[in-house]
């Protein structure tokens, strides 16, 4: 599997040469292809990883939205450390950027299975990263490698999280993204993840009402009358916060299509951010070939999902491995 990324790398930089992006992985990365198996911790543990996320699939296909989010939400605030899975009064997971979260059942389900098992082996943290890949996969996505080998972190703090607001500036995105070790690619790969999922109305109030005078670019009249309709001025106090599709067009079907650069390039993005990738001349070449070549943006969530799970990565014997993902092990008899 070492030739992965090159091999990799060589296909993008034929579909987007003209974009500087990064080609491997961050380094130094001290994680493994297959730990649990070469090692004998857990030989079978992705295949338990993977046949749970299956059989949860089946009942929730928001499955994949719920656990692309939470990587994301885990990564970009401390490192990919499972912080965000611990329960706390001012934990991470409590934080408003973190509102309305899911996924948390499915790792617990996966660590339970898990426990059973090979008590004590497996990583919350790895659990995270491989249960998403499965779920991307089985939305249309490429099944990418996740190297493992993750422990968790011991702190989550709701003052940490720096997630940054959906109606930010793409150029405040992507230093956002460069102060993690990512670049433009990463950036505008990794947004593709609202190709599914949902968002409320009040991230996308300032876009169809421009209330605050920070209406970016515009999103066509026909898009912006139905996003109207689903999403109507909140006048009263107390007046429900709906969801909509952050992509009307696939959103029903939880499947991960090329139509999410297709309708950026139509005016027709739901959030901010995403409608912004047209103002930046790399970010706006590279949604063009994603929206003219839906395996290219496969090819470039295989290398990007696997660069965001090696941020700030705990390995050796730093951090823990969590008997229970919401809580640590020193406080797991309090729990």
């Amino acid at each position: 599997m070492a030739m992965f990324f090159p091999v990799l790398a060589i296909a993008l930089s034929l579909c987007i040469s003209n974009v500087d992006a990064a080609t491997s992985l961050p380094q130094p990365v001290k994680l493994e292809w297959h730990y649990y198996k070469v090692h004998n911790i857990c030989h079978d543990a992705e295949v338990y990883i993977r046949h749970q996320v299956e059989l949860m699939m089946k009942t929730d296909k928001y499955i994949t939205a719920k656990l692309l989010r939470l990587a994301y939400s885990d990564c970009f605030v401390s490192g990919c450390d499972a912080s965000i899975l611990l329960d706390g009064p001012d934990s991470e997971k409590t934080a408003p950027q973190n509102r309305g979260l899911g996924g948390f059942v499915v790792i617990d389900k996966i660590k339970t299975v898990l426990e059973s098992r090979c008590k004590g082996k497996v990583s919350c943290a790895d659990i995270l990263q491989l249960a998403t890949r499965d779920a991307v996969h089985m939305a249309g996505g490429p099944s990418y490698p996740v190297f493992t080998g993750r422990r968790d972190g011991m702190t989550s703090k709701a003052s940490s999280v720096d997630l940054p607001s959906p109606s930010i500036s793409w150029q405040n995105a992507l230093k956002y993204f460069k102060s993690r070790g990512l670049d433009v690619l990463d950036m505008v790969t990794l947004l593709g993840a609202h190709s599914i999922g949902k968002t409320h109305c009040r991230q996308v109030e300032d876009r169809l009402y421009n209330n605050n005078n920070t209406l970016g670019p515009s999103m066509n009249a026909t898009s912006l009358a139905e996003m109207r309709k689903l999403c109507p001025p909140r006048v009263r106090k107390g007046q429900s916060d709906l969801l909509v599709f952050l992509n009307p067009e696939s959103g029903s079907s939880y499947k991960l299509t090329k139509s999410y650069y297709s309708r950026i390039l139509t005016h027709e993005a739901v959030l901010g951010i995403d409608q912004q990738l047209l103002l930046g001349e790399d970010t706006k070449t590279i949604t063009q070939e994603f929206a003219a070549d839906f395996e290219d943006f496969r090819k470039s969530l295989a290398l990007s999902m696997s660069r965001m799970g090696s941020i700030s990565v705990l390995t050796g014997q730093q951090g823990e491995i969590r008997e229970n993902c919401q809580v640590t092990n020193a406080n797991l008899h309090k729990y």
